[in-house]
């Protein structure tokens, strides 16, 4: 009996895994079925399930779900499938079990089509799209990088506001980012952007993790930008692989009719710049513009671009002014002031059709003068008449200058406008300022030119600070420095000097330094040797320095008007590296 009862469980166990493996076999069966595809005809049958809006009428841009559900109230929650009879006019995601949501793109009816997934159930909603009506307020988009920045985020908004129009700016920005960036984005839909609109009350709002289709369906664009990064600006091949995929998916989102397309003529690098991308174009400036020219134009044939805005022949023109090569901060992004302001004028013009000449915008930047406004409208206004070569801009080739009398200000380090300082905005060869301004904005006929690098800037400044200079924490925080006895950064950097040039070989010159390096206990002694004609020698302790100053007073330029500082490491610095700074200085006539 024993015997009997164990074999009847164990057969009573196998029957039950035997039937237990059917019932999988059988839901592995249905699982691996095809979906049914739209049938071609509608299909007859109860109607025991309804749409809650059979007729829509949408704005483009608005977005409306629709909801299933049987005839007694109760959601529909069975599968189905949708479709619709013209992907351009809208689009549409699945919300839930029994829901879709549409999105309106464009002017223009489309029906959507609903069948059950066991065929025996087929319900449309018709949706009627209309465009939204004029609000008299532009809308320009750059899909960009650092370059968009300079050009669009700073004087564009209140430019345009000056002459009595409304309008949004927005720079959905990755710095250093290229076409093929922004497609890799837009296919995969990443949201890694920094959204930065200006809206129409001037405030600029950033908002990050955007993405390129969410910012395209965040407002009514009047223009969308393209670019490409700088380096590869010069190279058409790089927008042929590109821009057109890029272009069709923005198209295909837009959801205004009369948007038009903009492609960014961007600008060749300074002559000194140290970019690894300027031995694309043998080093040469020039060489790198008349690429840029040729890139740009041939690209704007690939797509339906409307606008190519010339901002690299604007910055050229103005480089045949009194400014010379100075319009990058860095070699290669665009100085703070008069750069951005031009690159700005050429926007203006480009995209409105009026003469930015006259324009009565002034920023009231303590680095931009009245005659260097009007001739940054003017190298703008002939580069929207003239975008494919350089105009000569002679009008502008010399500036008048105040004598130096008062005390002039720099900025050795600067990251943004200082009302009150002259600004050094990049450490290598040849970065100049050609007109240093007096502490009240006076031009002066110095110059200010590094001749021998610095390594790089240093943020950790003391920022409370108290010396003669009164300075703001601005300009206390930021150093240049060097390092004279080990490498760092892969650059020994053993001294830095700075050119004062055109000043009166028959007078003598103060000369004051501020540095500093917070957080430190070592004495990271910084010495100063100022040579004209003769040679002044001072010393500053800049470690953890916020108090003191040092000073080589009475020095005569040479013959030409010139004097050189050099900046090292003093011979008592202990530190390792030798590091030595500069934050700030002074010029005074004695």
């Amino acid at each position: 009996m024993i015997i009997e009862k164990i074999f009847s469980r164990k057969k009573n166990l196998l029957s039950f895994l035997t039937f237990f493996l059917l019932l999988l076999s059988v839901s592995a069966l249905n699982s691996c079925q095809k979906p049914r595809s739209l049938p071609e005809s509608p299909i007859s049958g109860p109607a025991t399930v309804v749409l809650d809006k059979q007729s829509v009428s949408l704005m483009a841009g608005e977005t409306v779900v629709l909801n299933l559900s049987q005839e007694n109230g109760d959601k529909f929650v069975k599968p189905f499938e949708y479709s619709i009879s013209d992907p351009k006019l809208a689009t549409i995601t699945r919300t839930s079990a029994y829901s879709v949501s549409v999105r309106a793109l464009r002017k223009g009816t489309a029906v959507i089509k609903f069948v059950s997934d066991a065929g025996d159930q087929e319900l449309t909603a018709t949706i009627n799209i209309n465009e939204l009506p004029s609000d008299n307020i532009t809308r320009i988009l750059a899909i960009g990088n650092s370059f968009s920045e300079d050009a669009i985020e700073n004087y564009l908004h209140s430019m345009i506001t000056a002459t009595g129009d409304s309008v949004i700016i927005a720079n959905l920005y990755i710095g250093g980012s290229s076409l093929q960036d922004h497609l890799t984005n837009a296919k995969e839909n990443k949201s890694v952007y920094s959204y930065r609109k200006i809206g129409t009350n001037g405030v600029k709002v950033t908002t990050e993790n955007f993405s390129i289709e969410r910012a395209i369906t965040d407002q009514r664009w009047d223009y969308i930008s393209f670019q490409q990064v700088s380096q590869n600006s010069g190279q058409f091949s790089t927008y042929q692989n590109t821009l057109p995929e890029l272009f069709e998916y923005v198209q295909n989102r837009v959801f205004y009719s009369k948007t038009k397309y903009v492609l960014h003529q961007t600008w060749a690098y300074a002559q000194n710049s140290t970019h690894d991308g300027f031995n694309n174009y043998g080093r040469d400036q020039l060489t790198m513009y008349n690429a840029i020219v040729d890139a740009a134009d041939r690209a704007s044939k690939l797509v339906p671009i409307n606008v190519v805005v010339p901002s690299g022949t604007a910055i050229q023109n103005g480089r045949t002014t009194f400014w010379g090569d100075n319009f990058n901060r860095d070699g290669y992004h665009l100085d703070l002031n008069v750069g951005r302001y031009l690159a700005a004028c050429t926007w203006y013009e480009a995209l409105f059709g009026k003469s930015v000449v006259g324009n009565p915008f002034n920023p009231g930047l303590f680095s931009l003068s009245p005659i260097e406004m009007e001739m940054a409208q003017h190298a703008a206004h002939a580069a929207v008449l003239n975008p494919k070569a350089i105009t000569d801009m002679t009008a502008y080739k010399t500036i008048s200058s105040a004598a130096f009398v008062n005390p002039v200000f720099v900025d050795v380090a600067q990251s943004a406008p200082v009302f009150g300082w002259n600004g050094l905005t990049s450490p290598v060869e040849g970065t100049t300022i050609p007109f240093l301004r007096d502490q009240d904005g006076n031009l002066t006929r110095i110059s200010l030119t590094i001749i021998e690098r610095f390594n790089n800037s240093n943020l950790d400044g003391v920022q409370n600070t108290t010396t003669p200079f009164n300075m703001p924490a601005a300009v206390s925080r930021i150093s240049y420095y060097g390092n004279s006895k080990a490498a760092f950064l892969g650059l020994l950097v053993k001294q830095s000097v700075l050119r004062i040039a055109n000043l009166d070989p028959a007078k003598s010159y103060n000369f004051c330094y501020f540095g500093s390096r917070g957080g430190t206990n070592e004495n990271r002694q910084t010495k100063f040797i100022a040579k004209g004609q003769n040679e002044v020698i001072a010393y500053l302790n800049t470690g953890n320095n916020g108090t003191n100053i040092a000073c080589t007073n009475g020095v005569k330029p040479n013959a030409n008007g010139v004097i050189d500082i050099t900046i090292t490491a003093g011979e008592s610095n202990d530190n390792p590296t030798g590091f030595y700074y500069l934050n700030a200085m002074r010029i005074t006539p004695q």
